[in-house]
């Protein structure tokens, strides 16, 4: 098909005594206009260039077509904008915004690497650029803050990845029924610190003890007077893990899984409970405290106790802890606000593809992990700044991308400036001036 046959136009129903036509003579759109804000977020904070220097590239300069930096912004930006294939790139090379995107520069002579191109980078890196890259997280955490905070609460979860192939370290998992990986997260409030990918034929709380050890040492070289609290459930509720935190003065509250020695301990309360439902058939909770050590534990702990009586029965809950306060509080106000740490997971999993691990080695799925990563971060780091005090300011990725990131744009360049005109009937257009000022105002130019 020749490009004159291209541009013939496309007829459709009519409207009344109008004909109505379509072609694709358009000019150099792109359908991502609102992808600016992602370069605004990152010239400020330099996520892709603290990405680039963690990577070795060892090509021959002479020979490079693709600098490794715009490799790097290419995938990572049409992560952030709901590309999640490699392939993609076949027609993602093309499009003006992504160049703009890249610091390339917008060039229709000269696209953007292949899927191919792409896909060596991602099998190419060693052990070694997978531990640089994850200390980018905790530096830029680090680096957000104009004060030193009082206190840090860390929250750790594991998570499935169902995978779908051959790859290397997919094991079937019994709980979850299906071969996957098991990711390692961790996140203080909305921010990522650390996604790490596991084989599945583990402890959920494998390598989790090494994990904090690392975040606790570096937070505390940063802010040597925070408080450190490890916030996770039974899964993690291991006695070397709470030997180290009572070592080394950092907190936790652990879900404690239920068993018979626990639950007799409980009983008192249990049996208080299930009385005061038969009494007034409303729903009870109680909360006491007890100490207990199970057998394979040091010595004895801490552990709350929530009694609730329903109308479905009991549902006791138990939680291990070495802070201090009363009970209620600890388990309302501190153990159950970890599930908003779920909702950030989906979050990467649903909208920033962090499960699209379908590379064959580890290593190429640790690195697309890393990148849907720093994806999260980038629009979340738009959503703290940038959109605090409007009404996206709770909105979760797949909102923010599809409302503001999601908008025609017309791209034209000429030698002293590149110009997106975006369509003139978007409803955010009022807002757009605010959320740049935001972003300049809050974080500091790095570039």
């Amino acid at each position: 098909m020749n490009a004159d046959c291209i541009r013939e136009p496309i007829g459709f129903s009519r409207l009344k005594s109008r004909n109505v036509v379509a072609d694709f003579a358009g000019g150099t759109l792109t359908s991502d206009a609102g992808g600016l804000l992602l370069r605004e977020v990152d010239r400020r904070i330099g996520l892709v260039d603290a990405l680039t220097r963690c990577i070795a590239d060892p090509r021959d300069p002479a020979r490079i077509t693709h600098e490794l930096r715009t490799l790097i912004a290419q995938r990572l930006f049409a992560i952030a904008l709901g590309y999640e294939d490699g392939n993609d790139h076949h027609d993602l090379r093309n499009d003006p915004l992504l160049q703009l995107l890249t610091e390339r520069g917008v060039d229709p002579a000269r696209p953007l690497a292949s899927p191919a191109t792409l896909c060596r980078l991602e099998n190419g890196v060693d052990r070694e650029t997978l531990v640089r890259i994850s200390e980018v997280f905790l530096e830029q955490f680090i680096a957000g803050f104009d004060a030193p905070p009082e206190e840090l609460i860390l929250d750790f979860d594991a998570t499935d990845d169902p995978t779908h192939g051959t790859q290397e370290g997919r094991f079937f998992h019994g709980y979850y029924d299906h071969y996957c990986f098991l990711p390692l997260y961790v996140f203080c409030g909305e921010q990522l610190l650390t996604a790490y990918l596991r084989p599945s034929n583990i402890d959920a709380a494998k390598h989790s003890r090494a994990i904090l050890k690392l975040l606790v040492t570096r937070l505390r070289e940063a802010f040597p007077d925070v408080r450190i609290v490890v916030r996770a459930d039974s899964g993690f509720c291991r006695w070397r893990l709470m030997r180290w935190c009572d070592r080394r003065d950092v907190k936790y509250v652990l879900g404690l899984a239920r068993n018979a020695s626990v639950q007799r301990l409980a009983e008192p309360w249990i049996t208080q409970a299930e009385s005061r439902f038969g009494e007034t058939g409303q729903k009870q909770r109680l909360f006491g405290e007890v100490q207990y050590a199970a057998e394979t534990w040091d010595r004895s702990r801490r552990v709350i106790i929530k009694a609730e009586h329903g109308g479905q029965g009991a549902n006791p809950r138990f939680l291990v802890t070495n802070l201090t306060g009363e009970p209620q509080h600890l388990y309302d106000r501190i153990y159950c606000q970890r599930g908003e740490m779920e909702n950030r997971i989906k979050e990467q999993q649903l909208w920033l593809f962090a499960d699209r691990t379908s590379a064959h080695t580890m290593r190429a799925n640790q690195l697309r992990l890393w990148l849907s990563s720093v994806a999260y971060v980038l629009v979340d780091t738009l959503r703290r700044f940038g959109l605090a005090g409007t009404q996206w300011a709770r909105a979760q990725v797949g909102t923010i991308r599809t409302r503001l990131f999601k908008l025609a744009g017309l791209v034209t360049v000429s030698v002293r400036r590149v110009v997106v005109a975006i369509n003139e009937t978007a409803p955010v257009r009022e807002d757009y001036t605010d959320i740049v000022d935001r972003l300049r105002e809050r974080l500091p130019s790095t570039g």
